[in-house]
């Protein structure tokens, strides 16, 4: 009996699926593979595509064998990492370079051209983001113009390229179906939000040919089914969204005002807006949250490029802990910041600032300080930059949030929790079960399989709250420190420009 729906959730630093149970919302199996990084130049981020579809495979397989079989799929769901781009060969299937992914800069030079040409503002108006490398638009040129015959060749449609659910569509139909869904098009800087459909004028701006595009659908409803040669029999996908939109719709944030967090290797966070998008002048992104049965939600949403991978760099490069959960008990075994900021600009800044040229820095060293007061200070930046896009949720004349929904990795450190509380005066929620980027792609699926009539169901099980606890001066005060670090680091970037 066909009782159960996988979610395949590729994301930056691991692809996993999960069988969920959906009369109850929980997993009864899971797979997950670490996906490699590489670092070919300074501010330059590439995956394997061709490893990421192995990975994909491999671990729908161990998840559907630990569930039981094929026949006990109902309906598979996709979520993935957004923006991060892929060319291809549309009859061999073959990857004609690394995938680019979100975080890469190199196409700084490009945007920042456009900014000066006066585009920014249209560009805006017509997708709901900034111009910024960041976006696939860019990252496709690039690719179209940097691959040998890439851009002759696309033109003639015989290349196909986009976001990494495409990617995935593509190869687990076997090649049949070449769609993304309409949250993930709303990333790439070429899909207007109010007609919601590729727009000439930007295709043009950015110098991609149509052809080059998948065909767009709506989050829920069949996008394909698999390869039988895949798992044994052809499932149906019937949901898609991207990771930070899947996240929105797995916390149940499905109503106006509904705002929540997600800290991966970024931090993202997500607005419900309601059914049009709203205009930041506060240099926040509109885009879709989601689209299901012919209505089409929307939501503001501020980007934080370094959150877990701060904690990977602080481990990895810096060695100051052994192992990330280390850094709990580091943060808490010291009385203060001793004044020392981290500004983890590693990739560039984001939202609110936007700034591409930003490198990571460290403020307000002493003799006094040492490697736990760096760690300290990367925890404490992931809740200084989440008050930075709270200001600018409340600037853009959205209400604060009572309670901030909270998920992803980085969640599992209390202090930072609590401290994220204290900082931004907000109840933090987490959730019992906290992999919300599979469980809202899951319940896309099950709302396109039929499976299920509205995707209006909350997390199951009790929440973790952390209240304020904060006082006022003690906060301002810190603060203050980071705003200063900030424009310090700002002030640098400007010298690199």
């Amino acid at each position: 009996m066909a009782d159960l729906i996988l979610a395949l959730d590729q994301g930056t630093t691991s692809t996993r699926a999960v069988a969920f149970d959906p009369d109850r919302w929980r997993p009864v199996a899971v797979a997950q593979i670490p996906l490699e990084q590489h670092f070919p130049h300074p501010g330059w981020v590439e995956h394997d595509a061709t490893g990421i579809w192995r990975a994909a495979v491999q671990v729908c397989r161990e998840a559907i064998h630990q569930a039981g079989g094929p026949e006990r799929i109902a309906a598979i769901g996709l979520t993935n990492q957004r923006e991060t781009t892929v060319l291809w060969d549309r009859s061999t299937g073959r990857p004609l370079h690394r995938a680019i992914v979100w975080q890469d800069r190199r196409t700084a030079t490009v945007t920042e051209a456009l900014q000066a040409r006066g585009h920014e503002a249209a560009v805006q108006a017509a997708t709901g983001l900034v111009l910024d490398p960041y976006f696939s638009a860019s990252k496709i040129a690039w690719l179209l113009d940097h691959v040998d015959g890439a851009r002759a060749r696309a033109e003639r449609g015989e290349l196909s390229a986009g976001t990494i659910d495409a990617w995935l569509m593509f190869n687990l139909t076997g090649g049949d179906h070449f769609v993304t869904d309409v949250t993930n098009a709303s990333r790439t800087a070429l899909f207007g939000l109010g007609e919601l459909a590729w727009r000439d004028d930007l295709l043009e701006l950015f110098g991609v040919p149509r052809a080059v595009l998948p065909r767009v659908l709506p989050s829920a409803g069949l996008f394909g089914e698999t390869d039988p040669a895949l798992f044994g029999r052809a499932i149906p996908i019937t949901g898609c969204a991207g990771d930070q939109q899947a996240a929105l719709v797995g916390h149940g944030a499905l109503r106006p005002g509904a705002t929540k967090i997600t800290y991966g290797t970024g931090a993202f966070l997500v607005a419900h807006t309601g059914d049009q998008p709203v205009a930041s002048t506060n240099r926040l992104l509109s885009t879709v949250a989601y689209q299901v049965g012919g209505q089409t939600a929307y939501a503001l949403e501020g980007s934080i490029f370094s959150a877990g991978s701060t904690v990977q760099w602080l481990r990895d490069a810096m060695g100051a802990v052994g192992h990330s959960r280390e850094t709990e008990a580091v943060a808490q075994a010291l009385p203060d910041n001793g004044g020392v900021y981290l500004v983890p600009g590693f990739t560039g800044l984001g939202a609110p600032f936007w700034e591409a040229e930003a490198r990571g820095a460290v403020f307000g060293l002493t003799r006094g300080a040492g490697p736990a007061h760096i760690v300290r200070a990367g925890l404490e930046a992931m809740a200084y930059q989440t008050r930075d896009l709270l200001e600018a949720l409340k600037a853009d004349g959205a209400p604060p949030p009572r309670r901030l929904r909270v998920d992803g990795g980085v969640t599992a450190n209390g202090w930072v929790m609590q401290f994220l509380a204290d900082i931004t005066g907000c109840e933090v929620e987490r959730p019992a079960y906290q992999e919300m980027t599979a469980l809202g792609a899951a319940r896309l699926a099950a709302l396109g399989a039929g499976v299920i009539d509205a995707l209006d169901q909350p997390p199951s099980g009790e929440p973790a709250l952390w209240s304020p606890a904060m006082s006022a001066s003690d906060r301002a005060r810190l603060l203050a420190g980071w705003d200063a670090a900030v424009a310090g680091c700002l002030a640098h970037a400007r010298t690199r420009a």
